[in-house]
């Protein structure tokens, strides 16, 4: 039997895990397990480092690492790992998140990080799953699957629209 797929979330801040909330349910709906834990690129960067270079060893298939304000912390874990990090830009009072889209996606050439919406927790779990399905054939069908059932939730809403529309005329 092939391992189970597993994703390290990884917050600058525990204010940050409402957003990422959301991601919890999305891989837990996938059968992903994950961890998550409190980090700060700036106040704990040796613990950053060190989860960063330790992640392929636990046995991690990619990284989503959420941060607000300065933002830093996908770009130092991207730089400790060859795994996929993702970044999750969390709304901060400065900027509305602009601040924190803008330190994770503008990363230097050789250090990527696949960056998501501000907030966009959700996401962050699906694009993990995507990176994740190259590898875990079973992840695919999954996701073929939940994007079937996006496209069935739409016809039901236009239908219902619809229903409306001859009503109100």
């Amino acid at each position: 039997m092939s391992k189970q797929p597993k994703v390290a979330i990884i917050m600058g801040s525990d204010s940050d895990f409402p957003v990422v909330e959301g991601c919890l349910k999305i891989l837990n709906e996938f059968g992903v397990d994950f961890t998550v834990n409190v980090c700060s690129a700036h106040r704990t960067p040796d613990k950053a480092a060190e989860m960063a270079k330790n992640a392929e060893k636990n046995g991690y298939d990619a990284i989503i690492a959420a941060a607000g304000k300065a933002a830093h912390l996908p770009g130092v874990i991207a730089a400790y790992t060859v795994l996929p990090v993702i970044g999750l830009p969390i709304k901060s009072s400065t900027m509305d998140g602009l601040d924190s889209l803008l330190s994770i996606v503008q990363m230097p050439s050789g250090i990527p990080v696949a960056t998501v919406a501000i907030n966009g927790g959700d996401n962050a779990a699906l694009l993990a799953i995507q990176i994740l399905g190259a590898a875990y054939p079973w992840l695919r069908a999954k996701l073929h699957e939940y994007k079937s059932k996006l496209a069935q939730q739409v016809e039901a809403k236009n239908q219902q629209l619809q229903e409306k529309l001859r009503g109100a005329l």
